[in-house]
């Protein structure tokens, strides 16, 4: 059975970006094995003129984050998106697999250590966190990096 992966993102919230970077991300995390829960195409259909539309998608979003067997969460942006934070925070306080993408090249931290603010960092192993970090879609697919591992149950995250 595939492990079900929650693609924490801001991409769905653009057109261009759902048809390009979103997409690509999808199809690689899926030729990677995962079950891609992605939020946008998970939980938006509600309709917008209906009250509280926004409770249920963050309600809907909270239950996915909860249930799924990990987190891929795109951290662009100085800072990164805030719903993307607020999921990954629940990913980390719910000990799930963390797994971090950034291709955006900037800075954004006061750490020596680490590219961004150094609480992004708390769901990952203190030393060798590298190996959750992901700076393009092609090494996703690296062997040597966790999230191989864990899709193929020969390390767990």
């Amino acid at each position: 059975m595939a492990k079900t992966l929650y693609l924490a993102n801001p991409y769905g919230f653009s057109a261009q970006q759902n048809a390009g970077p979103l997409q690509a991300l999808v199809a690689a995390l899926e030729a990677l094995g995962a079950e891609v829960w992605e939020p946008f195409a998970r939980n938006n259909q509600i309709d917008k003129a209906t009250a509280g539309w926004a409770y249920q998608i963050g309600q809907a979003d909270l239950r996915d984050v909860r249930d799924a067997d990990g987190i891929f969460a795109v951290v662009n942006g100085c800072p990164p998106d805030e719903g993307v934070m607020v999921e990954l925070g629940m990913a980390i306080a719910w000990k799930k697999p963390v797994f971090l993408f950034r291709d955006d090249f900037r800075r954004c931290t006061d750490s020596e250590a680490y590219p961004l603010n150094l609480m992004v960092f708390t769901g990952l192993p203190e030393s060798g966190w590298e190996v959750y970090w992901y700076a393009s879609v092609d090494e996703l697919a690296d062997p040597e990096k966790a999230l191989v591992r864990w899709l193929k149950d020969t390390e767990p995250a």
